[in-house]
């Protein structure tokens, strides 16, 4: 299962009533860190198919959300889990960084 894009429209049904954690990619397509993690969260994605669904939201597309959340730096991946966020990570982490966060979680 891949990455699938949300907007503002979009997050509360696909993340805040999700049935299982999600993990959320902030990001922006002018942020080289963001394009830098993509493939970490692609990577997680496929490795997780089961236990995490992960969204990816633009962050100047979709300002209400980015505002609702304080995202004041980006990439910041935040981990949802029923509804309420779990934990939040800002800036690159490698995957297995990011792997051992989210364990705790899921």
């Amino acid at each position: 299962m891949s990455v699938q894009e949300v907007n503002d429209n979009t997050f509360s049904g696909e993340v805040l009533e999700a049935n299982i954690p999600v993990l959320v990619d902030f990001w922006a397509p002018w942020c080289g860190p963001c394009r830098m993690v993509a493939p970490v969260v692609e990577a997680i994605s496929e490795k997780l198919t089961n236990k995490l669904k992960t969204v990816k939201i633009n962050t100047d597309e979709n300002q209400k959300t980015a505002m609702d959340y304080q995202i004041t730096g980006i990439p910041c991946l935040i981990l949802f889990k029923n509804g309420k966020e779990a934990t939040r990570l800002v800036g690159f982490k490698s995957q297995e960084d990011l792997e051992s966060k989210l364990a705790q979680y899921l």
